[in-house]
Formats: structure tokens, sequence, C-alpha cells
């Protein structure tokens, strides 16, 4: 049975409005990104082993302190805000998906990256989505199949782009914005015969202009529900939707509590000694260290963030006491075991004067699942490299 679109709304122009959006703001998801996975650091970034998917390597900067969290916040929060817009522009595409490969070369090789892009794009935000509830049920790294799978995406919207740029110029050309959004549902026609317009269309339902203001409520309504994640205060609250957005009075986001760690009490407890190599420190000892207070972000990669005020020792001060002022690397190891209990940071994150490894937030001492009873926080570095329940630190000339 042929399937018969017949949709009078559905035409150039409105896919060409789409599009733009999407053409504007596509870029920023894809460039953020990208700029996460550079964040990791060399031979931090997840995942590790990309082939000749690798990014030029350079130092992540420790300034502006809020880098990425403006980066990964952009890179999730704007991705769900599009999402209405990506369906929008599938609904007002998706006829030719159903019909025979055109014999024109170019019409060709359009239809090949339409494909490619509409499963590329789908693909990255369910399994984007996935992750930021930690629902795993695809089966396979989540890690490396959104990062190859982003690289797809691109090829394709590059290559789609190319080939109907001059297309949709002229199908925003064909009508007035202006005028759309004043016509009414009783005075909507359909758009004169041609591709992607229905030839024997249905009396209108709805008008552009109430199609766009469909859009448009729903990206804003995910907007409401989602820009708790990246902001502090009263908004936290609105995060009605995502998991680690709205938290007790006083308290802030965590991603793995102690009791998810596996961590024994005992290791904590008052036994617990900070290696540094050349010597050890007590809790108590580290607390007696002259400590430095400042305000600091701390993003992770589920696109959720918060700033808070810390204390504690500034890692070059502990550096100094290692031996190595002037270290080149600082690996640091937690009490938990496990892929993301170690972290690599480079010369510049270590003598950077704000960073610190805490023993308090705002405050009070750490509790246990901020990270007790030290924690590393550095300016602009992934939440998942601000290693909690720390037991090494090695300084290397």
């Amino acid at each position: 049975m042929r399937i018969r679109w017949r949709s009078p709304i559905r035409g150039p122009w409105l896919t060409s409005v789409l599009g733009l959006v999407l053409l504007c703001t596509i870029p920023v998801v894809v460039v953020t990104g990208l700029l996460d996975w550079i964040a990791y650091g060399p031979g931090q970034a997840i995942p590790a082993d990309v082939g000749l998917l690798h990014l030029p390597r350079f130092d992540w900067p420790t300034r502006p302190a809020w880098l990425f969290r403006l980066t990964q916040g952009l890179h999730v929060g704007l991705g769900i805000v599009l999402v209405p817009v990506v369906l929008a522009k599938l609904w007002s595409v998706i006829p030719k998906l159903f019909t025979a490969l055109p014999r024109n070369p170019l019409k060709a090789a359009e239809r090949v990256t339409l494909v490619l892009l509409v499963g590329g794009i789908l693909f990255e935000i369910v399994t984007g989505l996935l992750n930021i509830q930690y629902d795993y049920v695809f089966g396979f790294s989540f890690y490396a199949a959104h990062y190859t799978g982003a690289w797809v995406f691109l090829a394709a919207f590059v290559l789609h782009v190319a080939l109907t740029f001059p297309v949709m110029v002229r199908g925003l050309r064909s009508r007035s914005l202006r005028t759309e959004l004043r016509t009414p549902l009783a005075a909507t026609r359909s758009e004169p015969a041609g591709e992607l317009v229905a030839p024997e269309p249905d009396p209108p339902t709805t008008s552009r202009r109430g199609a766009l203001a469909l859009v448009g409520g729903g990206s804003l309504l995910l907007a409401g529900l989602t820009v708790g994640q990246h902001l502090d205060g009263p908004l936290r609250a609105t995060a009605l939707l995502l998991p680690r957005g709205r938290t007790l009075p006083g308290d802030f986001p965590v991603n793995r509590t102690f009791a998810a760690s596996g961590i024994a009490e005992a290791a904590i407890g008052p036994e617990w000694r900070l290696d540094l190599g050349p010597l050890q420190l007590t809790r108590a000892e580290l607390a007696a260290l002259p400590q430095h207070t400042a305000a600091l972000p701390i993003a992770c990669v589920e696109g959720w963030s918060t700033q808070q005020t810390w204390t504690g020792v500034r890692l070059r001060d502990l550096a100094g006491l290692a031996g190595v002022p002037t270290p080149r690397e600082a690996r640091v190891t937690s009490v938990e075991e496990g892929p993301f209990a170690r972290a690599t940071l480079t010369s510049g994150q270590v003598l950077h004067p704000d960073s610190l490894l805490a023993l308090q937030v705002n405050g009070a001492a750490l509790s246990r699942d901020h990270g007790f009873p030290a924690r590393v926080i550095v300016p602009a570095l992934p939440g998942v490299h601000c290693t909690k329940w720390v037991r090494t630190i090695g300084f290397r000339a």
C-alpha cells in the first residue's frame, strides 16, 4: 500500500525554515561536543582509541574557570532543546524517505546524505538522552558509539548542506515569514506544486504559524525543564525530568555516591593517609597546612553543573612538599577502584592558584558523597577528573 502524505503545510518553505534553525545551532552542539572530548586531556579522552578520528592535542585551559561548564552545558542543553526541531524537520522531509532513489546523481547523493543525516542525528539524540539517565540498554560502549556516530553525522551534515543550501535559500525566499506568522488557519493554503508538496492535500488542521509555535513551544518547555541542570539557585528545582537536577537544600548534585562506589568504611577512616610519595599526610595534617578558598564550578558529561565554595590545600603547595615545585604533571588516584578512579593533571592545572585538594565545601567538611576525606577540584576540569576519595597524588618533574 502506497503511503500518501497529504498535509497542506508541508513544503519547501517550512522545511527550509526548520533547516535554517538547525544549520545555525547544530554546529554549536557538534563543536562543543568535540571540545569536551579534548578537555579530558591527552591519554584520558573518552573514548581513547579513535584512530584517524583523533583531534589535535593541546592542554585544556584553566581560564576561565567556567569553560567546561559552558561547553558541556551547551552541548547537552542545546541538544535537548533542539529535539522538537529535529522531529519537525524529519516530519517535513519524510516523504523523501519513501520514494525511489532519483536517477539524477546529485539528487541521489542528496537522498543518501539525508538518510545518513536522519539516522545519525536520531542515534546521537537517543544515546545521549539514555546516557543522561544512566540507562545503557543498547549494550555497547556509549562513549565510542556516540563519538563515532558524531563523525558520521557531521560528514553527512556537511555534504547535505553543500548539496541543498541553494534549495534552502530558494525555499526561504518563496514566502514571507512575516506574512506566514499573520496567516490564520482559515487562510492557510498549500504551496505551489513541487517537491514535498502534497498533490492532493487534505484540509489544513493547523496553520504554518501554528506548527512553528508548536515546535517553538516544545523547545521552550524542554529548555525550562533542563536549564536547572546548568544553573544554581531557584532554577535548580525546575529540572524535573533529569536526574541529579533537584537536591536537598544546601546540597548539590553528585554522579556517584559513596554507597555506589563500593569503598569500605575503613578506607576513609582514621587510618586514611594522603600518599605524596616522599611523605604521607593525615587529614589533620592537611588541615594544618595553609588553606585556600575558591568558588569553582564542577561540571559533568551528563550536562549538570554547579558552582560551590571549596577550601583546601593548593595542589602547587603539595607539589612543593613532595619536592617537585614545578611538576610536568600530577597523577591522582582514588581509594575507589575502576576506570574513573584516576586522573592525570597537566602542569597548568596543578599550578593554577585555585587548584585544590579540597577538604571542605561551603564551610563544612566534605560529606562522603562529595569525596571525604579529600577530593581534587580544578578550574575548568571535567567533573570526572575532579577525583573524589583521593588516595595518592604523584607529582612528576
